[in-house]
């Protein structure tokens, strides 16, 4: 890690009668576009659709005064000082080329919340920070069950889709944030300085937005910029530890690793099926604190036991004495559609785990199980499946596909896993997902995991993920009736 101090550059930003563009409508365009009116600035929206919703949005801000300019995201407004984004909006659009060449800067919402906390006399809660590939929203929520456990006044917010504009500029106050960050958000938060933060996991998503690999682990890094009391890292994914080697953080900032394995100073680890931290105890080069039970956790699969892992050791860095971390696992409760245990047929387990919508997150949810009948496929995303198929392959008895891009996962399977009997449903209809459940169940037998891990999107079929595991269980109950 970089030594030395940083200084933040999130100085106070007076908006009065600044010329600020927000560029993007939806859940984060329009509180944004809100809030900066309310305090004194001229503000543009600009926006790519044109249709009844964003018509609808428009015409509320008219109202306010906000000059909304639908059908028109590309060209930069003459005189424009600032812009605020929406986190889905790409770097190389002609908009922020036009920033860049102009000298504009370009905040994200959560860059704006950041420099907005703390003003008109609230109190400016700390962070405890949280991005990675998978796991972002568990691990959140873990930490905020175990902060209320320790009995301080917390949230889950940010990309879990919670407003960080509404928490910071609300009335509530708050003794600490548990904030889930998104590589979009990242990318736009120049500034953005938590007390601690965690990186989960790196592995290929969202690549056509970054452009490389290397833009994409860069951005998720941002989020250890100028840490003030640990880094937290994935002891088994070494480019999180690279991340953490890379960054500059306050001085006295510590690297603190989580393992699945036996941990080592410095880090929070698995012994005999308890969770132990030998990194926020005295002499911890002989100490060890018993923090939970693996069965204090729900589910106890090896990757949501990363998750706990991870959260404890944000928790740990706050203060948080060793029982609210127990009673905290203990009291948290999974949100649907990962790793959702749904129902027992004939001795067959079925299991949704819709939210698996790419490689990395499928082959967390597949080593969960020992003998599985995977229903998987939909929208690729430009992903790849022969390393995923090839560690999985022992696991599995049989492979039920779906899709609009199952045939990538069946030359992987054919590759890679020959012996396995494989189902290709050639449907990417919403009936699809009973076709599926049927001929999964009719490939069971006792003792196996029905799994939806899709390791794709699910837009081809479904409105979302949600909705896609909606449908998994609504077939598995059918089929019980």
């Amino acid at each position: 890690m970089g030594s030395g101090q940083v200084t933040s550059t999130s100085e106070p930003f007076d908006f009065q009668g600044k010329h600020v563009v927000v560029a993007g409508l939806g859940v984060s365009g329009v509180p944004a576009a809100k809030v900066l009116h309310a305090r004194g600035a001229v503000v543009t929206v600009v926006n790519d659709g044109d249709d009844a919703r964003a018509r609808e949005q428009a015409a509320e801000l008219e109202a306010l005064g906000i000059t909304v300019r639908l059908g028109d995201g590309s060209s930069l407004p003459e005189g424009t000082e600032l812009i605020v984004t929406t986190p889905g909006w790409q770097p190389d659009k002609p908009l922020f080329l036009a920033a860049e060449q102009a000298g504009v800067p370009v905040w994200g919402d959560v860059e704006l919340a950041w420099r907005l906390r703390g003003l008109d006399g609230r109190k400016a809660a700390p962070w405890l920070a949280v991005t990675g590939t998978n796991g972002k929203t568990t691990t959140v929520r873990m930490l905020a069950s175990i902060l209320t456990a320790a009995g301080l006044r917390t949230a889950a917010v940010g990309n879990i889709g919670v407003s960080l504009l509404d928490v910071v500029l609300g009335e509530e106050q708050y003794d600490v944030l548990a904030v889930e960050l998104s590589s979009y958000q990242l990318h736009w938060s120049p500034s953005l300085r938590a007390d601690s933060a965690v990186v989960l996991n790196i592995a290929p998503d969202h690549l056509d937005w970054h452009g490389s690999m290397e833009a994409y682990a860069r951005d998720k890094g941002r989020i250890y910029e100028g840490n003030r009391v640990a880094c937290v890292y994935n002891v088994e994914d070494r480019a999180t530890e690279d991340l953490v080697r890379e960054a500059d953080v306050e001085e006295g900032c510590r690297a603190v690793g989580f393992t699945l394995g036996t941990p080592a100073p410095s880090q929070l680890g698995v012994v005999d099926g308890i969770l132990v931290d030998r990194a926020f105890v005295e002499n911890r080069q002989k100490n060890a604190q018993e923090l939970a039970e693996v069965s204090d956790i729900d589910p106890p699969a090896p990757h949501n036991i990363a998750n706990a892992l991870a959260a404890a050791a944000l928790a740990r860095a706050f203060g948080v004495p060793a029982p609210a971390v127990r009673d905290g696992l203990r009291a948290f409760r999974p949100d649907a559609h990962r790793i959702e245990h749904v129902a027992d047929l004939d001795g067959v387990a079925y299991v949704d785990d819709s939210k698996a919508t790419n490689t990395h997150a499928a082959e967390a949810s597949l080593a969960a199980y020992e003998s599985i009948v995977w229903i998987a496929g939909g929208l690729a995303k430009g992903a790849t499946f022969d390393e995923l198929v090839a560690k999985s392959a022992k696991r599995l008895r049989a492979v039920v596909l779906i899709g609009a891009d199952r045939a990538l996962i069946r030359d992987a399977l054919a590759r890679h896993a020959p012996e396995v009997p494989v189902v290709d449903l050639d449907r990417t209809d919403t009936g699809a997902m009973l076709q599926a459940v049927t001929e999964a169940k009719r490939l069971a037998v006792a003792g196996d995991t029905v799994l939806l891990a899709p390791a794709c999107a699910s837009m081809d079929m479904f409105t979302n993920y949600n909705q896609r595991g909606d449908a998994f269980a609504a077939a598995v109950r059918e089929l019980g009736a």
